[in-house]
């Protein structure tokens, strides 16, 4: 998620670290409606970006299935492990963006990213956050008038979306990691304070004071269960937490993707279908994806490919950097640590 425009190392703009990935999949585990208008409406929701045709062959090769993964006559698993981009959008459009801080002017960036991996068999998951400072090589992307970017050196990371978009960013995610993305998320603002909402609220534990001006979230140290707007505050906030670094706010993130998979987890949906249909609708009136999951159905086989999938087998880290010697403000990935993660997750 975005905040000033400052690239002063203590002033970092907030990366909304979303759960959007993992959140989408464990709702639809519980079940959607899929009869008449509901589905209609909840289908005609999602919007989509035809990644895999604007990037070609170009890119990593796919995951190959796995010979060791088990699988049952009635209900076989998966046996390739999947790794999904997840960005979160501070998108200008709507009121409703605007008023949670999206801003007035046009267009949306995105200074999150995670990369999703989930295992063959869909028994863990492990998800590698990049703060958005990283300095990379950013590749040269396609754009939809038939032009491109440039290739650019020493790049931050959160400007491929800015200059590409979708495709632009998953180009540059493949280009550091060597990581086939096999699918893209994006969810905005409001898409993340309406589904904390429609689960009614958050619980979450902070181990300081939190008070920040630029996020309008004061808190004490301890346990809070907070509402769609305050959840949202906690993920953008970074003055009071550690160094007001990108790396220590993506560390408290961290801990709301947690909280909200448990608090998925404990949320009976299927007794009240108004509640499920409040939360399925708030996801995907908010929802961008690759063509492959732009629908109820793929985004459904998904979710039920990972029914065993819990709160405990989510692994949370975030790729190793170190400061970058040109810009004290700046990080570049540590190796070979950073590719011995992106190695492990192929």
């Amino acid at each position: 998620m975005i905040g000033d425009d400052e690239d002063r190392r203590t002033g970092r703009r907030p990366a909304l670290l979303k759960a959007a990935g993992l959140t989408l999949v464990g709702i639809l585990v519980l079940g959607i409606g899929t009869a008449g208008w509901a589905y209609w409406h909840l289908n005609s929701n999602i919007k989509s970006v035809d990644i895999n045709s604007a990037l070609g062959d170009d890119r990593p090769a796919k995951a190959s299935p796995s010979p060791s993964a088990s699988a049952s006559a009635a209900a076989p698993l998966p046996t390739e492990a999947v790794n999904i981009l997840v960005l979160g959008s501070d998108s200008r459009s709507g009121t409703e963006n605007q008023a949670l801080g999206g801003g007035s002017s046009t267009g949306a960036r995105s200074d999150t990213a995670m990369v999703v991996h989930i295992d063959a068999g869909r028994t863990t998951a492990t998800v590698v956050s990049i703060p958005r400072d990283t300095l990379v090589t950013r590749p040269s992307c396609p754009l939809s008038d038939g032009g491109s970017t440039a290739v650019s050196y020493g790049a931050m990371f959160n400007s491929a979306y800015s200059v590409g978009g979708p495709v632009c960013a998953v180009k540059t995610v493949e280009s550091i990691t060597g990581v086939r993305m096999d699918h893209y998320m994006e969810i905005d603002f409001s898409g993340f304070a309406k589904l904390v909402n429609a689960l009614g609220g958050v619980t979450v534990t902070t181990d300081e004071d939190i008070d920040d001006a630029d996020s309008h979230l004061t808190l004490k140290a301890g346990t809070h269960h907070l509402n769609g707007k305050q959840a949202l505050a906690l993920a953008r906030t970074r003055h009071g937490i550690g160094d007001g670094s990108d790396l220590g706010r993506i560390g408290l993130q961290q801990k709301l993707v947690k909280a909200l998979l448990e608090q998925i987890s404990s949320t009976n949906l299927l007794t009240s279908p108004t509640e499920l249909y409040s939360v399925a609708d708030a996801i995907t009136g908010s929802l961008t994806t690759d063509t492959g999951l732009d629908s109820l159905t793929e985004l459904m086989s998904l979710g039920e490919s990972l029914k065993g999938l819990s709160a405990d087998d989510v692994k949370t880290v975030t790729m190793p950097v170190v400061t970058a010697p040109s810009n004290a403000n700046r990080v570049v990935a540590k190796e070979p640590a950073a590719s011995e993660l992106w190695e492990s997750l192929r």
